[in-house]
């Protein structure tokens, strides 16, 4: 319970009053008329034995959550530097070749291949023959996709997608596609690391 001090208005005297705080938990502390004051005693116990009653009891550590492996499906496998350029140039299956192009929206064979590369993080030269000098040399019957391969007497560049396709820009009226490659095609293979 606190006290008033005493107070002095205009022309008023001076008046010392009491009063008791009434405590209202969660609003706030209010002074009220001294008269009240058991009432007053009797709010901020119950009140307080409120507040303890609903207070939350120490718990224990919650226990520890189960622990449990992904099937590999959903596991995410790191991907090499060519199966992110393989997966770049599968997006632009369909795009119009045009001579010079290096992309987004058209492309020539090395520009295809440049294009790709560049979505790994590598920067590689802008032509077929100078494609050819790239990376580590690699036998036809190692490819493995996203090696470039060179063709056409160092003349055409594309990328190994497995299973015998070379995805490339091949020729104007022909769009960026699959297309077979056999051995006797290929001059080089390259296989870029990062």
């Amino acid at each position: 319970m606190g006290a008033m001090a005493a107070t002095t208005t205009g022309a008023f005297p001076a008046i010392t009053a009491s009063a008791a705080t009434l405590d209202i938990p969660g609003i706030g502390n209010f002074d009220v008329p001294d008269q009240f004051a058991p009432q007053v005693q009797q709010f901020n116990q119950a009140a307080k034995d409120a507040a303890t009653a609903l207070a939350p009891a120490p718990q224990a550590a919650a226990p520890a959550a189960p622990q449990f492996q992904l099937p590999s499906l959903f596991q995410q496998k790191s991907s090499s530097v060519g199966d992110i350029a393989l997966h770049a140039a599968e997006t632009k299956v369909g795009a119009q070749y045009s001579w010079g192009a290096t992309g987004p929206y058209s492309f020539d064979c090395s520009g295809l291949v440049q294009w790709a590369y560049k979505q790994a993080g590598i920067e590689l030269p802008r032509t077929s023959f100078e494609q050819s000098n790239v990376g580590a040399p690699v036998a036809f019957e190692d490819l493995q996709p996203g090696d470039i391969v060179i063709t056409n007497g160092g003349g055409h560049v594309g990328i190994y997608a497995g299973d015998g396709k070379l995805l490339n820009a091949v020729q104007t009226g022909t769009p960026v596609s699959y297309t077979n490659l056999h051995p006797s095609q290929v001059v080089t293979a390259r296989r870029i690391a990062a």
